[in-house]
C-alpha cells in the first residue's frame, strides 16, 4: 500500500484519497516572467511521474497546476521590455508549454491563470477582513494578520518570535507584525495592472491566488498539494494560514509533498547567483528521457546536484538499459510469451519501492537487476526467458516514464557507453541513415552504398537489424 511523506506530520503516512481511486492534486506552478529553468523541470517531472505511476495503479486524476500571471517580477520585466504585462505572460506561457511538452510531461487537467480568479480572491479577502484575520494598512494594502492564526509557523517548523527578530525591519511601518503578508496591493502607478475592488484599484498578492484557485476547483478539499521545498516558507505556510481562516476548518489538504532543491556547484540555483540553467537550453543538448532519468535517479526529497558529469552518467546508465532491450529484440516477442513467473519477485520489489514514498532510485536499481538477468540468459542462449524479462523490464520502466522509445532510435542518439557524443553530429548521422533506409526500401542499392561509404569515411559502422539500423564509431 502506498505511503507518502507528509510535510504536515513530518512522517510517512498511508495514502487514502477523499474519493476512492480518484485523486485531487494541486501543484504550485510557474511565475511566467522568464523562461523555465531546470529546477522547474525537476519539480514538475516528479509530479508527472506520480500521475503516470498512480494512473498505472488504476487511480484517476484531477490535476491542477496554476500559472502565476501577475506579480512584481512580471510587472518589472514588462516595464523593462516596454510591453504590456499580458503580452509578456502570454509569450512566456507558450514557451513554458513548449518546454514541458519537449520534456515529455503530460498536460495537467487544468492550468488556471491567477488573473482568472480575481472575483474569488476579492471574496476571500473580504471574508478575512470580516473575520478580523486581515486589516487595511495605512497605504491601502490589505494585510493578513499572522497573530490571528495561532498555529502560524508550525507547518514549516518556523518559530514566530525568531522570525520576527530576524526579519527585515518594517521600514514603512504599515504592518502590525513583520510576518504579516499582503493579500491585496493597492495600485501605486497609473500604468500598473489593476482590478476594481471594494478597497479601490489594485491587484492580488502572491499567496492568495493558490487559496482562491484551490477553493474554485476543489472547495479546499484536495488530496495532495505539491511544490518545491523553496515554497514551504513563506508561500505554503501563508496559503494554509489564510485558507484555514477563510474556511474555518482545522485542516487544509490531506498530504503536502515537497521536492528537494536542485543545486549547481553546491549552491541553490538562482538568477542572482548567475547559475540558472534554462530548460530550453538543456533540452537542446540532452534527450528528454535522459533528463527524466537524471531527476528520478535521486529521491525527490533529497537535494539533486547538477553537473555535466552527473547527467552524462544518466545518459550512460539509460543507454545500458536500452542496449539490453535492443539485444533481446522484444519486438519479436509473442503475446503468449510475455510473462515469466521466475523473477516476478523483482516486480514485487519494484512496486514496494515505488509505494514507499516513491523511492525511484531503488526502483531503478530493480530495473538494472532485471537487465543483468536478461544479459545472463542471452549469453547462455535462453532466448525465450530473456525476452520475457525484457518485456518485464520495459513494462515496469514505462510506469515511471522510462524506456518508452524505440531502442534503435535512442541508441543512435547516444551510441557510446563511454562518451556523450556531439548532438549535431549525431543528428547528421541519423539523417544519412534515414536517407539510406529509404534508398534500400526502393531497391536503390547504389545510392544506399554511397551513403554507407559516406559514413564509413567518418569511421561510422552500420549494423542492419530486423529492428532497424544501429550505428557506432569503429567496429562493433
Amino acid at each position: 500500500m502506498l505511503k507518502i511523506f507528509n510535510t504536515i506530520t513530518k512522517k510517512k503516512e498511508f495514502f487514502f484519497s477523499n474519493n476512492f481511486k480518484k485523486i485531487n492534486m494541486y501543484v504550485c506552478g510557474v511565475t511566467v516572467y522568464d523562461y523555465c529553468h531546470i529546477g522547474h523541470g525537476r519539480t514538475f517531472t516528479f509530479f508527472d511521474m506520480i500521475v503516470k505511476y498512480l494512473q498505472h495503479c488504476r487511480y484517476k486524476f484531477n490535476y491542477v497546476r496554476n500559472i502565476t500571471d501577475i506579480d512584481d517580477k512580471i510587472i518589472q520585466k514588462s516595464k523593462m521590455n516596454k510591453e504590456k504585462f499580458s503580452s509578456l505572460t502570454k509569450r512566456m506561457i507558450l514557451e513554458m508549454k513548449t518546454d514541458f511538452k519537449k520534456l515529455g510531461l503530460q498536460s495537467p487537467t487544468f492550468q488556471p491563470l491567477a488573473t482568472h480568479h480575481i472575483n474569488t480572491i476579492i471574496n476571500m479577502i473580504q471574508v478575512l477582513l470580516d473575520n478580523k484575520n486581515a486589516y487595511i494598512a495605512i497605504n491601502g494594502d490589505i494585510i493578513f494578520s499572522v497573530s490571528s492564526y495561532l498555529k502560524y509557523g508550525v507547518f514549516s517548523s518556523q518559530l514566530l518570535n525568531k522570525l520576527q527578530n530576524n526579519n527585515k525591519k518594517n521600514i514603512l511601518n504599515i504592518k502590525y507584525n513583520n510576518q504579516d503578508f499582503v493579500l491585496w496591493k493597492k495600485q501605486v502607478f497609473l500604468d500598473d495592472p489593476c482590478w476594481e475592488s471594494p478597497w479601490g484599484k489594485g491587484r492580488p498578492g502572491w499567496h492568495i491566488e493558490c487559496s482562491a484557485i484551490n477553493h474554485d476547483y476543489f472547495s479546499s478539499n484536495f488530496d495532495i498539494h505539491g511544490g518545491g521545498i523553496d515554497l514551504l516558507f513563506p508561500h505554503h505556510e501563508n496559503e494554509r494560514a489564510q485558507s484555514i481562516c477563510f474556511n474555518s476548518i482545522y485542516q487544509y489538504g490531506n498530504y503536502w509533498m515537497h521536492v528537494g532543491m536542485l543545486l549547481i556547484r553546491n549552491k541553490k540555483m538562482s538568477k542572482s547567483l548567475d547559475n540558472s540553467l534554462s530548460l530550453k537550453n538543456i533540452l537542446k543538448t540532452y534527450d528528454s528521457e535522459v533528463i527524466r532519468y537524471f531527476f528520478l535517479s535521486t529521491h525527490y526529497r533529497s537535494p539533486l546536484y547538477y553537473s555535466q558529469k552527473n547527467i552524462q552518467k544518466s545518459c550512460i546508465d539509460l543507454r545500458k538499459l536500452y542496449f539490453i532491450l535492443y539485444k533481446s529484440s522484444i519486438k519479436d516477442l509473442m503475446i503468449t510469451d510475455k510473462i515469466s513467473h521466475k523473477y516476478y519477485y523483482l516486480s514485487v520489489y519494484f512496486y514496494k519501492s515505488m509505494n514507499d514514498d516513491f523511492n525511484t532510485p531503488q526502483a531503478i536499481s530493480i530495473l538494472f537487476k532485471l537487465a543483468q538477468k536478461i544479459s545472463f540468459y542471452l549469453n547462455n542462449y535462453h532466448i525465450v526467458l530473456a525476452k520475457q524479462l525484457a518485456y518485464q523490464l520495459k513494462y515496469l520502466a514505462n510506469t515511471i516514464g522510462l524506456l518508452s522509445q524505440d531502442p534503435i532510435i535512442f541508441l543512435n542518439k547516444y551510441n557510446s557507453l563511454n562518451k556523450f557524443n556531439d548532438i549535431n553530429q549525431n543528428n547528421y548521422i541519423i539523417e544519412i541513415i534515414k536517407k539510406r533506409n529509404i534508398a534500400r526500401k526502393y531497391n536503390l542499392w547504389g545510392k544506399a552504398d554511397k551513403l554507407r561509404n559516406k559514413l564509413y569515411k567518418l569511421n561510422i559502422i552500420l549494423e542492419d537489424t530486423p529492428c532497424g539500423t544501429l550505428w557506432k564509431k569503429g567496429n562493433f
